[in-house]
């Protein structure tokens, strides 16, 4: 066997177990329960109380709902009090469990002192930073954007500003307890570049950066930091999309997402937004930038759009 024969044979063997734990890695994904398993006082143990923005439905609703079932107190923060007393009744009806309503609008200044005040005597064990905008309903060019010197100031204020200031208030008592979770809500459209959501998917990357360091900072501490970046959700700000495999309702996505809480510093949060992630990264750019694929997804966008306002 001479050198040149032997360097391909070597080279082969670590491809195959390269891509051989890249596949077990990715299995394990499949089967949370099993690889990543959860006490059923894990949550409690973190704290007494959890923490949800923009919690008066969709996904932060669910959030709300879900922690309350694993019986912590919730605290819920939006900017419709009408909404959220309504949700805070069915939570403490369903669950017996203590509620807080906290009215705030995240597209503000100069609001977190007064939210500090109102969190500074709860033992807080999971914070979950779910609040975001869309710069307009249907997406478009980054110029073609509604008023825009406004929805660049709200879009950062309530997507960026809104989740390091609320980490700023919450951690803290995570760190001097040596415990607690920290769910960040980002986006799957933020796994790449993403042409007509441009404002919305760079403010979700920052989610991912930001989560993902804090992690590296604190993991040491007994914290978990996890980001947390969904495809297709039935929400408002998805037309209420009928769902389907890959469309889920909010409460089956934040039940599957529970339970990847020890799966690493990101996750899509269940196995088909896995899946969708994984495609996203391999589909040629070109492919997704092309002209005709974008009028495709605005008028799916529209269709949608119609369909939740009829």
């Amino acid at each position: 066997m001479d050198l040149m024969e032997l360097f391909f044979i070597s080279l082969g063997a670590a491809v195959v177990v390269y891509y051989g734990v890249k596949l077990l890695l990715f299995s394990r994904m499949l089967f949370p329960k099993l690889w990543f398993p959860m006490s059923k006082s894990f949550f409690t143990s973190m704290g007494e109380w959890a923490v949800v923005t923009g919690a008066s439905e969709g996904i932060g609703r669910a959030y709300a709902f879900g922690l309350a079932k694993h019986g912590m107190n919730v605290v819920m923060m939006s900017r419709t009090k009408e909404k959220l007393d309504q949700v805070a009744k069915e939570i403490n009806d369903t669950t017996g469990q203590k509620v807080k309503v906290i009215v705030t609008d995240f597209t503000q200044e100069n609001i977190f002192s007064e939210i500090e005040d109102q969190l500074k005597d709860l033992n807080i064990g999971v914070l979950v930073n779910n609040v975001g905008s869309l710069p307009s309903a249907i997406p478009c060019k980054f110029l073609d954007s509604p008023e825009l010197d406004q929805t660049i100031t709200k879009m950062i204020n309530c997507n960026v500003k809104t989740m390091a200031k609320m980490c700023k208030i919450i951690l803290p008592g995570m760190d001097n307890r040596r415990k607690g979770v920290i769910v960040n809500i980002s986006s799957g459209v933020a796994s790449i570049p993403f042409p007509l959501y441009t404002l919305y998917a760079a403010s979700k990357v920052f989610v991912e950066r930001f989560s993902q360091g804090l992690q590296a900072e604190y993991k040491d501490k007994g914290i978990i930091i996890q980001t947390v970046a969904p495809f297709g959700i039935s929400t408002r700000m998805a037309g209420f999309q009928k769902t389907d495999m890959v469309t889920l309702s909010p409460e089956h996505f934040v039940k599957c997402s529970l339970q990847y809480l020890k799966a690493g510093d990101k996750t899509h949060g269940s196995v088909t937004h896995i899946i969708l992630g994984w495609f996203l990264q391999i589909i040629p750019l070109k492919v997704l930038y092309a002209e005709s694929v974008l009028n495709s997804l605005q008028d799916y966008v529209k269709k949608m759009q119609r369909k939740c306002n009829s």
